[in-house]
């Protein structure tokens, strides 16, 4: 496996360059162990650094920390800030990555740090695009990390529109979603824009978009891709439009949930949202997860399980039976009864209920605000789960059951 990066040297450059080098290292590794405060450190780091090495060091500390829950040899990998926001996580990334296993090269767009880029890399020859130099290299620095078994990997300071998509089998992209500073969902101020997207699709239409899970998509996109919402740990992270050969056959719509090992169950289907209502609520309440919804799915998941809704266009679904579903938080009921603070707080206090996790659904509860005024001090956790019924609002107290995938 080589990587190189490939682009005219400037000050941010030789920055990159410095911090990914041997150089570097040394400080990098003393910074991580120091336990000195950040202005006793810089001090430290001073005596032997210019101001621009000494922040550059220091900026990696805390985010290589945050970068862990991302990323298994964060320790060793360079980011920025936006980068890591952005960057996909690499359970998520290598789920995606597999749809490019028959390509041979793959084209990597507004690559950023390269968490999307490494995961291609084990699978295909795969070049990376970022107009952000510093990116560019961090990137670059983070190929050089992949096994001696992965693809070639090249890095290009350069923008997408300079990409040649007729050189490769599929391509894969991450525009940014604020490029004026604030975050849109609108696909339309994405950079590249939606018109520049077609305009790559034109040359090459086997491609992936990642966007944010609520991004609003052109209508001449989602009736040609398939709309692919991927979760991971109860959070919908991101969607995915997939074109060309790289879409599936059949449905428009598919949610994922992805577990801690990325083994992944999938739901395609018809976006719809209508469950038929229970008479009563039975011994366990379902609540699907946030992939589930954001594709619209519910309707399908449902009528997989043959649940009934508690309530009209509530996503809370009864059953008298336990099913085990990664697609599925469980809980078993304790009691329901009516949204009253009182005789919630009542509850709580003859039921012993300590750690208490509240979720809402069509009712405008701060569940931080009614934590505070049912003051659980006991010994049991439980959940509430509070909703809008057909004539008032309602509490249900469960116990949540630990999945065998969690």
């Amino acid at each position: 496996m080589t990587a190189q990066t490939l682009s005219p040297p400037d000050t941010i450059l030789e920055q990159a360059r410095w911090l990914t080098s041997p150089d570097a290292a040394r400080w990098l590794n003393l910074a991580a162990e120091s336990t000195d405060d950040v202005t006793t450190l810089a001090k430290h780091l001073r005596r032997d650094l210019s101001a621009e090495q000494t922040h550059l060091v220091l900026e990696q500390v805390p985010l290589r920390k945050r970068a862990r829950e991302k990323f298994a040899a964060a320790d060793a990998m360079f980011f920025t800030a936006k980068g890591l926001e952005q960057a996909t996580d690499e359970i998520v990334a290598d789920y995606k990555s597999r749809r490019f296993a028959e390509a041979r090269r793959v084209f990597d767009l507004c690559t950023g740090i390269g968490g999307d880029l490494l995961a291609l890399a084990g699978k295909s020859e795969t070049v990376g695009f970022d107009r952000d130099p510093f990116c560019a290299e961090l990137a670059a620095a983070n190929a050089r990390l992949l096994p001696r078994s992965a693809g070639a990997v090249e890095v290009r300071a350069a923008d997408v529109a300079e990409a040649d998509l007729s050189q490769c089998d599929a391509w894969h992209i991450d525009p940014d979603r604020r490029p004026q500073g604030k975050r849109t969902t609108r696909a339309s101020g994405y950079e590249p824009s939606a018109d520049g997207v077609d305009r790559l699709l034109a040359v090459n239409p086997h491609a992936a978009i990642k966007v944010a899970p609520a991004a609003e998509l052109p209508r001449r996109w989602t009736e040609k891709a398939e709309l692919e919402w991927i979760s991971r740990g109860g959070q919908c992270r991101q969607l995915v439009a997939w074109f060309g050969r790289l879409a599936g056959e059949g449905s428009s719509h598919r949610a994922t949930v992805l577990g801690s090992e990325g083994a992944a169950r999938s739901l395609a289907g018809i976006p719809g949202d209508e469950v038929p209502v229970a008479r009563e609520i039975a011994r366990y309440v379902y609540e699907p997860d946030a992939a589930v919804l954001a594709a619209k799915l519910t309707a399908a998941l449902a009528a997989e399980h043959a649940f009934a809704a508690v309530a009209p266009g509530v996503p809370y679904w009864t059953a008298s039976q336990q099913i085990d579903d990664p697609m599925l938080a469980c809980f078993e009921v304790e009691e329901v009864l009516p949204l009253d603070v009182k005789k919630l707080k009542a509850l709580v206090r003859d039921a012993d209920l300590g750690s208490l996790e509240i979720k809402v659904r069509g009712v405008d509860v701060d569940p931080a605000d009614l934590r505070k005024r049912l003051r659980p001090t006991g010994e049991r956790p439980a959940t509430l789960l509070l909703f809008r019924g057909p004539k008032r609002a309602q509490a249900i107290v469960a116990r949540r059951i630990v999945s065998s995938s969690d």
